[in-house]
């Protein structure tokens, strides 16, 4: 995986970058990240199921890029006993599996309280969310006829044309098999990702602080201190120490929380992850189980929509030669698509979905991952439709 989850492409800085299975002209892909590794062993047959995290995308971009099912569940759903943390507002445990049935399978293994992880969601809030579920089901007739919703905004320019056609290819098939599509329009998913870049390494570089050699992590050998240069004692361990994208995100963060750039930075971006749970909540149909009287005003005029259907992501996997030339920014791209699910805690879920051939030329990968995004709670819901995807 990449180091502490900080990436999209599964290079870490200190061992070899994840291998793929596939290729393109003979060079191998990118296998996604974070959770690359876990996608892989999923892809190749070493393993029935592995477990990810998801903290803007590392369970949906990898399994979109191996042809696997990597699912995100509601925020707080499944336990992170365990897990080292990034960004601890943003981080979930994922899966990835080789189909939609395994996925709910090891949902229903894990989804328990957990009093060891204090964002696990209660019993108490468990049972409201399945109240409120039952309540809504005879209004939705879910096994009849869904409402999908299609954001507008992303359809982005950037959108690769293999993947827009798949998209349109998937579209159309819901509706030949009943279900209605209704355009929707999620406005702040422009400043989502932005938000995210603010937020995420914001908090990684309050969790990492304790790796300072004294403590808890990697020591450097002999004197580390540098009086020359008024350093303290940890600053050639915590250099040597992190890759340079870990470093990258612990300076980002930690300027964005300095008194100069609070306001201007991690406040807007806080602003921006509200506005975003408020364009979900003003899309969906089922009312947000944790919101008591938040007042949302439907967009649609018949009350909203059941669920979302976007790519999980805008191109097809590069290369890894490729992704050798990228810059940073262009690597934060990938994430465009599942950042804003994972800002408001909501189920995400990617499933293969068979790329048009023509489309596709010469690529090996045969599918492309297409994202079903629920409202928050509903996740049985996302697994229902990502089978119907996975049938079609």
């Amino acid at each position: 995986m990449d180091e502490f989850g900080m990436g999209s492409h599964s290079r870490p800085p200190f061992t070899n970058p994840v291998l793929s299975n596939f290729k393109r002209h003979g060079d191998v892909l990118s296998a996604g990240g974070s959770s690359g590794g876990s996608a892989v062993a999923v892809a190749t047959g070493q393993c029935w199921a592995a477990l990810g995290t998801d903290t803007g995308g590392s369970v949906r971009l990898p399994a979109a890029y191996t042809a696997t099912v990597g699912f995100k569940p509601s925020y707080g759903r499944l336990s992170r006993w365990g897990v080292l943390a990034y960004a601890n507002s943003l981080d979930t445990v994922g899966t990835l599996t080789s189909n939609v049935d395994d996925a709910r399978m090891l949902l229903r293994c894990l989804d328990h309280f957990d009093g060891r992880d204090p964002t696990s969601l209660p019993d108490a809030v468990r049972e409201r969310i399945r109240h409120l579920l039952s309540a809504h089901d005879p209004q939705r007739q879910r096994s009849q006829r869904l409402r999908i919703g299609i954001p507008l905004e992303y359809n982005i320019a950037s959108l690769a044309l293999p993947v827009k056609t798949a998209w349109s290819k998937l579209l159309h098939a819901l509706q030949d098999a009943g279900h209605t599509l209704h355009s929707v329009s999620l406005p702040t998913t422009q400043q989502a990702l932005s938000a995210y870049y603010v937020l995420a390494p914001a908090e990684a570089s309050s969790n990492l602080a304790k790796y300072d050699g004294v403590r808890y992590g990697h020591r450097t050998m002999g004197p580390d201190a540098s009086p020359g240069e008024n350093l303290p004692l940890f600053a050639a361990t915590r250099g040597l120490g992190f890759g340079a994208e870990v470093q990258r995100r612990i300076l980002l963060g930690a300027y964005t929380l300095s008194s100069d750039a609070m306001d201007n930075y991690f406040l807007q971006a806080q602003k921006v992850r509200r506005l975003v749970q408020a364009d979900f909540d003003r899309v969906f149909a089922f009312e947000h189980p944790l919101h008591d009287g938040y007042d949302v005003v439907k967009s649609d005029n018949n009350g909203g929509v059941d669920i979302l259907v976007t790519p999980t992501a805008p191109t097809l996997p590069p290369t890894l030669a490729e992704v050798a030339r990228q810059t940073p920014i262009e690597n934060y791209m990938n994430d465009v698509f599942t950042v804003p699910a994972s800002l408001a805690g909501l189920p995400a879920l990617s499933v293969p979905f068979d790329l048009d051939q023509n489309a596709s030329e010469e690529e090996v990968l045969e599918s492309v991952g297409m994202q079903v995004i629920g409202q928050f709670g509903d996740d049985d819901l996302v697994l229902e439709v990502g089978n119907i995807i996975e049938n079609m």
